[in-house]
């Protein structure tokens, strides 16, 4: 499997992650062949969030991950914190405890990368950059990201943490493909002229990894595009391409994602092996230009 470096940093990472999100309903056996089937196919990099399950999936993932007998220093662990019942929280103060909870969970004494899960209109930079520093002095996370934030978002945070934000997480595939869509129609008045703020430009610039979460839904979570019967075009023209390189439609919508030059991650969310095994193969598919603008056409987008 290709290995990306992680935004402006150090950390070699697959460029295929899994998202752990789902964990939380599967038994520990079934954990186990999950991270193993993960492990084996190359995946070094898991993403959790303290809401997943209500916690529950961290705790599942960390008993797997004890009985599969891995060294801790072989995968990188990611975390998000910052959403609660009521909205979102980035003082200080919860984002500490939040991060002592996860640890916790995870079962173990530090995080590679802490994400802020989302943007918090009441966040006080100063206050997110104290506690990021108490969390790298204290050994607890080693790097730093966000989630779904804008170009402006983030640099209000850089202009007092001194961390570098390595990664900001944003939904992305072949069905939502909004940042790609601002892009080609500038100076346009196409309802596909989505405001996303030049993210995809902005991470190039500053050396921030996109990490592609659910890279095969459709709308917001409404569901799976691979062989739903409201989308033919697309899935006739993935099923053409994966028979040329021997793969599945998934395997292809994947690779699509991973043929963008801006050297994104992406986050699968399945919890099925086989799947998961059949993605995998994703990392190794270099598709020509031709066939990533003939997916991004049958996905419903109209070049100007």
């Amino acid at each position: 499997m290709k290995q990306i470096t992680l935004g402006k940093s150090t950390l070699t990472a697959s460029d295929i992650a899994l998202g752990c999100m789902r964990m939380s309903s599967l038994t520990n056996k079934e954990a186990v062949k999950v991270l193993e089937t993960a492990i084996t196919g190359g995946i070094n990099f898991f993403d959790h969030a303290d809401i997943y399950g209500g916690g529950t999936s961290e705790t599942v993932f960390a008993e797997a991950f004890k009985d599969l007998g891995v060294s801790r220093e072989n995968i990188m662990l990611q975390s998000k914190c910052g959403i609660t019942p009521t909205g979102f929280n980035f003082s200080k103060p919860h984002i500490i405890s939040s991060v002592d909870g996860i640890l916790k969970r995870l079962d173990t004494d530090y995080l590679d990368v802490l994400v802020l899960h989302r943007p918090d209109a009441l966040m006080d930079p100063t206050e997110i950059a104290a506690a990021f520093d108490e969390l790298e002095k204290q050994g607890k996370v080693r790097s730093f990201g966000v989630s779904n934030q804008n170009p402006l978002q983030i640099e209000l945070l850089k202009s007092v943490v001194k961390q570098p934000l390595l990664v900001n997480q944003l939904q992305f595939g072949l069905k939502h493909t909004g940042m790609l869509d601002e892009g080609f129609n500038v100076n346009n008045l196409s309802p596909q002229a989505q405001p996303t703020a030049g993210l995809i430009e902005y991470s190039r610039l500053e050396n921030m990894t996109i990490q592609a979460w659910s890279p095969l839904q459709y709308g917001y979570f409404e569901g799976v595009f691979i062989g739903h019967e409201d989308f033919p075009e697309l899935n006739a023209a993935l099923e053409v391409v994966a028979k040329k390189y021997e793969t599945t439609a998934a395997a292809i919508a994947i690779a699509w994602i991973l043929r963008h030059p801006a050297k994104m991650q992406v986050l699968l969310g399945s919890m099925n092996p086989t799947r998961i095994s059949e993605m995998i193969e994703a990392s190794d598919i270099q598709l020509t230009h031709e066939e990533w603008y003939l997916l991004y056409k049958a996905a419903g987008n109209v070049l100007p």
